[in-house]
């Protein structure tokens, strides 16, 4: 099981709870950790949310399990505040392709409207271009997740095309579909938003002692 290594964080050492409005995303209180098979019922509850369930279709447990253990995934769960509590989670997957094409699969918050999405997305990206070397950091969203559309494209990320009309919605009185935004990023695309300081400086990895 992978279940260790160092967290990634951003922010200071003894972080504000709420940050206010406007709040640079590098100054928030985030890191990510491997998620554990431990883990896997928070994971389900924030897939099964209500608020989060519209926009997603949730794994079944084996397939976070394998998400979990496989190499060419990483499961993290995110944690932030003060306290760095769980606030969501992370996949991606794509980690040893041969084409460097790296993707991110999903990225689930509790916490909403405190900027920790962007917060996340950029650490993400760090990861993806700076980690695990990759040419291109990609992603799918449903149409009618307009949030999530406005994040992405505001940190850089370029529409390719969609699916239309692939992916089944239902409850809550509708039954239709819905179509599926394809986004991607390239390494040099990336370079160039650091050059020009939209990324800001580096996170800070900070290491966890275990007691």
């Amino acid at each position: 099981m992978r279940c260790r290594g160092t967290p990634i964080q951003f922010g200071s050492a003894h972080p504000r709870r709420q940050p206010p409005p406007g709040t640079d995303p590098m100054n928030l209180p985030i890191r990510l950790r491997p998620t554990m098979l431990s883990d896997l019922d928070y994971v389900s509850a924030v897939e099964y949310d209500s608020h989060n369930l519209p926009f997603i279709t949730p794994w079944e447990r084996t397939q976070h399990e394998g998400a979990v253990r496989i190499p060419d995934f990483r499961h993290f769960i995110v944690e932030g505040g003060a306290d760095f509590s769980s606030v969501g989670f992370v996949i991606l997957q794509g980690c040893r392709n041969p084409h460097r094409s790296v993707e991110l699969k999903r990225l689930v918050l509790q916490t909403k409207g405190q900027g920790l999405g962007r917060a996340c997305v950029r650490l993400l990206k760090q990861m993806a271009f700076r980690d695990l070397h990759a040419h291109r950091f990609w992603l799918d969203v449903k149409q009618l997740n307009v949030r999530a559309l406005h994040l992405y494209a505001s940190e850089g990320f370029v529409e390719e095309g969609r699916l239309r009309e692939s992916v089944r919605v239902s409850g809550d009185g509708a039954d239709g579909y819905d179509s599926l935004v394809l986004m991607s990023m390239l390494d040099r695309e990336y370079a160039a938003r650091v050059a020009l300081d939209l990324e800001g400086a580096w996170p800070r990895a900070l290491e966890r002692r275990s007691t």
